[in-house]
């Protein structure tokens, strides 16, 4: 997989936009993220330069247990380490796998909107 692939999978999600939020901190690592939104939160971001690994959200039981089963899944950096998980490209996690998190993390992060904010979205 590569930057280009992922990126037009996670686009191709309904009502996904993306946006590099962090364009002027100083860690040259976090100035090229991308992050994908569902509505007013993200699901998913992934460097663009590097494309070492993505970040995702899971439910708890599932995001210990992905960690568990995979070398290459762990603790997300700088996030709620019970519910994301920085998983690695090229590791011991599929390309299919990876885009399955991918969604799961979607509909986790459109679930937990705001009722008012997911209407506005169905309405899309």
């Amino acid at each position: 997989m590569n930057i280009e692939s992922f990126r037009e999978y996670c686009l191709s999600l309904p009502n996904v936009t993306e946006k590099m939020p962090f364009t002027k901190v100083k860690d040259p690592y976090s100035r090229n993220v991308l992050c994908f939104y569902i509505g007013s939160k993200w699901f998913c971001y992934v460097n663009i330069e590097v494309f070492d690994r993505c970040c995702v959200k899971s439910a708890p039981d599932e995001a210990e247990e992905l960690r568990a089963r995979y070398a290459g899944i762990t603790p997300a950096w700088h996030m709620n380490k019970r519910l994301w998980n920085d998983v690695y490209f090229n590791s011991d996690v599929s390309d299919s796998k990876i885009l399955e998190l991918v969604a799961e993390s979607y509909r986790l992060v459109l679930g937990s909107l705001p009722a008012k904010e997911r209407k506005i979205l169905s309405l899309k």
